[in-house]
């Protein structure tokens, strides 16, 4: 290899590696496993000298200290597999881009995991198909149905999920950072990981698995994996191997940077999403824990789970730092407690270390609020979709205003008609949906109006409180306003009540449980979503820029937008394609575009007017301490690469997907038909926040995010609410 082309950067880590006893013995065994496997000599791939020198037991047994000799060894064959899959795939598919045998090769593999392991599994054909079959076969027995069902997705994104590189080899394309996050954390493996641990420490309990809490702790332990990884591994990926998946390189093409640059970049990112995944695990999985009245021994595999991917954190840093398989020469030291020596000693310094470790953590919550920033700037933004608008505007219009009145939207405090004509939400819908019948458009009308309401009414009625357990009454209460199986509905207390309830009845008149199952968490999430920005707001935090970015899908109500979407293209289309990567990438490229939009235009209104924080422009001024223009600058960029992402989704990968699913003609018409009605919501949403004085400095000068005179809130705990919960 040449010359490094950047310096490691100083990493965060507090937590010390620990050193598995068993080490020795995991070794022994995974050498023993992978010859028996057919992984070493005559496979073409690894030699003995290659697995010594990577020496995934040494891996192992750092992010793995507390388990026992066998779990250790069955754990590090899981390893040797995973590495030798890796390197498989590339030397047989990648260095080729041999996409049709690569994808012939990954659609067996599911055929060696099934969740009953008496099910029979066909003859392997290859080393790794025999280590899978062996593997799944040791592995499930002691573990959960949910815990298999898990373990199986996240092996399967891993596995599948190298399509994905190989197109974008094939390609020569680098993703977009948001993109890149959301792959990686499939293609790279982390999740997978995961549930490794829960096998190493203790299984996390089924009521809480799809916690947010959980979720996130998931989520944020796999990217600061993942990109720790790409900065010991740029070397050997970019320089080497015609990788183009690697998060350095993401960032510096992005940035148009130096790779140093880039390096201390995502070094920035990953530490933040340690910041907060010890967030999480401090303020939010406690709570979780009280609210879902989890038993003494679940609260304890919580916590083993929560210590055993903190484990594996430090770890997997001290084996990247050891592995021939990566740069690491003149790496720096993390552990701030031991004695210096050598070269980089100096940044084993504890106060200097402490103090910047401090400071990275204390600016997110330094904001001022209500700061003066005048009117919202906006960019020149790409929209290749032309705009088409409704015929039934006018009428869509009127009928609005009416339904507003009669559930109580204009009579709490919080909008009256002069705001309502100001948001202006019928012309919103006549864009999103230009060829609906008159009462589609009502409904999609109304259902904007409920969740722009409920968005306004959080913050001012909740947030002016600063009453996080009303909101959450609030929240419980609306959940059970939308019955799934004929159960009988919540008796409404107040307009939200009265309006959802209105729009629920109307919507799912014929929809199967299934569907309204659906829909109903699709509005949680977003309900939800409140909740956790008033959960911010309370401790004045600016949001890791990841986390933003995945929760701003939640409060714009994404999820009720692509399930009422998607409803009004029939069965034609399967639910595993809209499953599928493809369809989700499209799908999240469309929604980020379309908030990332919305913060560009509501900066004054929400900064100066509002005291919010939960704006993308904001969130990256503070993470890179950077003004107004030049963050604005940079989410201008993001919205641009999102766009063209969906661009690049819907010419390349769209029509591969219907060739991979053997989709009929009808059906491929009718997923034209979705990404159109996709597009036209992207150009709707930009004429009406082009066109509505809600965003505009003349209208907010004289309507503050304020109740309204004479009007008192809405109460914040309606008779007869539900526990909290």
């Amino acid at each position: 290899m040449t010359q490094q082309p950047f310096e490691l950067p100083h990493f965060y880590m507090p937590y010390p590696a620990r050193l598995n006893p068993h080490v020795d013995e995991a070794r022994a065994h995974s050498t023993r496993w992978a010859r028996e496997m057919g992984m070493l000599e005559g496979s073409g791939i690894w030699e003995q000298a290659d697995l010594d020198a990577h020496d995934y037991g040494l891996l192992c047994a750092y992010t793995h200290p507390d388990c026992d000799g066998p779990a250790l060894s069955l754990i590090t064959d899981w390893y040797v597999w995973v590495f030798f899959f890796d390197d498989h795939f590339l030397e047989t598919f990648k260095r080729g881009q041999d996409r049709a045998g690569g994808k012939a090769y990954l659609d067996r593999l599911p055929l060696f995991m099934p969740l009953d392991p008496a099910t029979p599994v066909p003859e392997p054909e290859n080393p790794v198909e025999a280590g899978l079959a062996d593997l799944w076969a040791r592995t499930v027995p002691s573990m959960s149905d949910g815990w298999r069902r898990r373990f199986a997705v996240a092996t399967e994104h891993l596995l599948n999920e190298s399509l994905w590189e190989l197109s974008n080899i094939n390609e020569g394309r680098i993703s977009n950072p948001v993109e890149y996050i959301e792959m990686r954390r499939k293609v790279g493996g982390a999740p997978w990981s995961a549930g490794l641990v829960e096998y190493a420490t203790a299984e996390v309990p089924a009521a809480v698995a799809g916690s947010r809490p959980l979720r996130v702790l998931m989520e944020t332990f796999s990217d600061a994996v993942h990109l720790r990884n790409d900065l010991f591994s740029y070397q050997r990926e970019v320089e080497d191997e015609g990788e183009l998946s690697n998060g350095v390189l993401v960032l510096e093409t992005f940035f148009g940077c130096t790779a140093q640059e880039a390096a201390d970049r995502v070094n920035d990112v990953l530490t933040s999403r340690l910041h907060q995944f010890e967030h999480t695990a401090l303020t939010e999985v406690p709570v979780l824990a009280v609210e879902t009245g989890l038993a003494p021994d679940e609260v304890a595999a919580v916590a083993a789970y929560t210590k055993g991917l903190q484990d594996w954190q430090s770890g997997g840093h001290e084996w990247h730092m050891r592995s021939s398989r990566y740069m690491n020469e003149r790496a720096r030291s993390t552990n701030p407690w031991g004695r210096p020596s050598g070269p980089g000693t100096s940044a084993a310094d504890v106060g200097a270390l402490l103090a910047a470790a401090g400071a990275e953590r204390l600016r997110a919550y330094t904001h001022v609020p209500f700061q003066k920033v005048g009117p919202s700037r906006i960019p020149d933004l790409y929209m290749p979709y032309p705009l088409q608008l409704s015929p039934h505007l006018d009428t869509a219009r009127r009928t609005l205003t009416e339904w507003c009145h009669r559930t109580g939207i204009l009579a709490e405090g919080v909008w009256d008609e002069d705001k309502l004509a100001a948001y202006d939400l019928a012309l919103c819908s006549a864009g999103i949906d230009p060829d609906a019948t008159p009462e589609a458009l009502d409904l999609s009308a109304q259902w904007l109006a409920f969740g722009t309401y409920g968005d306004d009414y959080y913050p001012l009625v909740h947030g002016h409180r600063r009453d996080l357990a009303a909101a959450k009454v609030t929240t419980a209460r609306l959940s059970a306003c939308m019955p799934v199986e004929g159960e009988t509905s919540l008796v409404p207390a107040n307009a939200m009540e009265h309006a959802l309830t209105d729009l629920w009845a109307r919507t799912t008149a014929g929809m199967t449980p299934d569907q309204r199952r659906t829909l109903k968490r699709a509005i949680d999430t977003m309900t939800g979503s409140w909740v956790w920005e008033l959960s911010n707001q309370l401790q004045n935090r600016v949001p890791d820029p990841v986390d933003y970015l995945e929760m701003r899908r939640a409060t714009f109500g994404a999820d009720l937008t692509l399930s009422l979407c998607r409803m009004g293209h029939g069965p034609a289309i399967p639910p595993e394609v809209y499953r599928s990567g493809p369809v989700r990438s499209l799908e999240n490229a469309a929604v980020d575009y379309a908030c990332l939009l919305n913060d560009v235009f509501s900066y004054q209104k929400e900064i100066e007017y509002e005291g919010e924080i939960h704006n993308a422009v904001l969130v990256v001024q503070y993470f890179f301490g950077i003004d107004y223009p030049a963050a604005l600058a940079v989410v201008h960029d993001l919205m641009t690469q999102r766009m063209r992402q969906f661009e690049h989704v819907a010419a390349h990968e769209l029509p591969i997907l219907c060739d991979d699913f053997e989709l009929s003609e009808e059906a491929r018409a009718t997923m034209r038909g979705y990404v159109a009605d996709l597009q036209n919501w992207m150009a709707g949403i930009l004429n009406w926040h082009r066109r509505v004085d809600r965003y505009k400095a003349e209208w907010l000068a004289g309507r503050a995010h304020v109740f309204l005179p004479d009007r008192p809130p809405a109460p914040a705990r309606p008779a007869g609410a539900l526990p909290v919960g």
